[in-house]
């Protein structure tokens, strides 16, 4: 089966989209995309991009459009649970340690599904620590634990080394997505990444 990959962060509303869209792609072609920590802000930097709204700011009628894509999409797959969160932009930083501890503790999807729907659906404070342990504690998942892990040198480190190889696989934002080490970058390529992996 072609090896899929999604590099994401909470931290992005377009992975949260992506995130909604996945489990049809899956369904359609039996294969399992491989989620990825990736930090948003560490990949900026390592690529020397900005977010769109800094990037695209000064642009007459970019982020309009964006915009437009951006309901296109949501209509698209009936993603009516999607808000913007009222805190954007969020440091993801906490919660995406979290991402990786999650992975060791054997809560991975549980623990994703919670933030992205805290993040995008629910606009709770997600760099807020009280707010994550409650989040995180409603889920029925172990907060303490996952706090504690998420501090350990090595799941910093994991992080890091998760972020600088999505750069050296040609990465420079998120969502981004690879099969069979093929990138496409955007919730709006997500066609392309289903033909890749029926044609794989």
């Amino acid at each position: 089966m072609p090896d899929a990959v999604f590099w994401f962060d909470f931290a992005s509303p377009n992975a949260y989209l992506s995130h909604r869209a996945v489990p049809d792609i899956e369904a359609r072609t039996g294969v399992r995309f491989r989620y990825v920590p990736t930090l948003l802000g560490g990949l900026f930097k390592l690529t020397g991009n900005q977010a769109p709204m800094v990037a695209f700011g000064g642009i007459k009628n970019k982020l309009e459009y964006e915009n437009l894509e951006t309901r296109r999409f949501i209509a698209r797959h009936g993603l009516t649970a999607f808000r913007m969160n009222p805190h954007f932009p969020v440091n993801t930083l906490k919660i995406m340690r979290g991402a990786v501890a999650a992975q060791d503790l054997g809560v991975f999807d549980a623990y994703v599904e919670t933030m992205f729907r805290a993040m995008w659906e629910d606009g709770r404070k997600m760099d807020d620590p009280e707010e994550i342990a409650a989040v995180v504690t409603a889920a029925g998942l172990d907060a303490v634990a996952l706090v504690a892990r998420s501090e350990a040198p090595e799941v910093k480190q994991a992080l890091i080394d998760n972020t600088e190889a999505a750069c050296e696989a040609g990465a420079f934002g998120i969502p981004t997505f690879a099969v069979d080490g093929q990138i496409w970058f955007g919730k709006d390529r997500l066609r392309e990444v289903e033909e890749a992996i029926v044609a794989g």
